[in-house]
C-alpha cells in the first residue's frame, strides 16, 4: 500500500509537470511568469548544489526546528495540566481561544521590537504558531480517554499520578504525536513567511525574495518554492513514520475496530 501511495503521488507530480510544460511551451501563459516545469526542474537541481542555498536551508531549518521544539515542550505538560485539572482548563479555555486565531504573521512587528537577533525573531514565531496544534491536540487527547480505564485503575487502588501515567498519557500519545506533526507543518510555513516579510540575512524566504530582486527572475523563485514544498513533505513523511514506529499498537487497533 505504501509504494502504491508513492508511485500515485510520483504520478500526480509528473501530469502536474506536464501541463506546465505544455501551457509555457504552447505559448498558453507567459513563459515569464510561468517558466516550463523543465527549467524550474533543471534550476531545482542546481540548487540542491549551490551552497548558499544549503546555507538558506540550514538557518531556516534551524528556526524552524528551534520554535517546534519549545513549542512541544511548552504545549505537552501545559496540556497535560489542563486537561487533567478541570477547574484550570475551564478558567484557561476563554484565554486559549481568545490566542488561538490570531496569525504569527500579525505578530512579526512585534517580536521584531522584541528580538533583534533574526533567528530567534523567527523562532517566537514559530513557537507561537507550533503551541496551540499540539496544546489543543492534548487537551482532546485527554478529554476522550476511556473513564472506563481510569474508573478500574482507581478502583485497585491507584492514585490521579498513576492513572494519568497509566492509562491517560498512552492512550493520548498517538493524537499528541499527530499535533506535532499538524505543528511542524505550520511551523514551516512560518518561518518561511517570516523571513519573506520581515527579512533578515540567511534562510529560504531570504532567497525567494532576493530572486525578485533586479527584475525578478520567477524560475528561480519557483525553484526554491519547491524545494520548500520538498522539505514540508519530508517533515511530514519523517514524523509519520515515527508515530508508526512509535504507536503500532495504536495502528493495530484502529485497522481492527475498521
Amino acid at each position: 500500500m505504501t509504494w502504491r501511495r508513492v508511485l500515485l503521488g510520483a504520478a500526480g507530480a509528473a501530469g502536474a509537470a506536464a501541463v506546465v510544460e505544455v501551457l509555457s511551451r504552447g505559448g498558453l501563459v507567459d513563459a515569464t511568469a510561468l517558466p516550463p516545469a523543465s527549467t524550474i526542474g533543471r534550476e531545482a537541481g542546481r540548487l540542491a548544489v549551490d551552497r548558499e542555498f544549503l546555507v538558506d536551508v540550514a538557518a531556516t531549518l534551524r528556526a524552524w526546528f528551534g520554535g517546534l521544539a519549545l513549542a512541544v515542550l511548552a504545549a505537552v505538560p501545559l496540556g497535560v495540566l489542563l486537561g487533567s485539572v478541570p477547574f484550570l482548563g475551564t478558567a484557561a479555555r476563554a484565554l486559549v481561544e481568545l490566542l488561538r486565531p490570531v496569525p504569527s504573521v500579525a505578530l512579526i512587528p512585534l517580536a521584531i521590537i522584541l528580538f533583534a537577533e533574526p533567528t530567534r525573531m523567527e523562532m517566537s514565531l514559530v513557537f507561537y504558531a507550533c503551541l496551540w496544534p499540539v496544546l489543543i491536540n492534548t487537551l482532546y487527547a485527554l478529554r476522550d480517554v476511556d473513564p472506563l480505564a481510569k474508573d478500574t485503575l482507581r478502583a485497585f487502588g491507584f492514585g490521579p499520578a498513576s492513572v494519568l501515567w497509566r492509562v491517560s498519557l498512552p492512550s493520548a500519545a498517538p493524537f499528541i504525536a499527530t499535533g506535532v506533526r499538524i505543528a511542524a507543518s505550520v511551523g514551516l510555513i512560518v518561518v518561511i513567511s517570516t523571513e519573506l516579510f520581515a527579512g533578515g540575512v540567511d534562510g529560504v524566504g531570504i532567497y525567494l525574495s532576493d530572486t525578485q530582486s533586479g527584475g525578478g527572475r520567477t524560475d528561480l523563485l519557483l525553484a526554491g518554492a519547491c524545494w520548500a514544498g520538498v522539505l514540508g513533505l519530508a517533515a511530514n513523511t519523517g514524523l509519520r513514520r515515527l508515530e508508526r514506529l512509535a504507536f503500532r499498537w495504536h495502528d493495530a487497533r484502529v485497522e481492527g475496530v475498521a
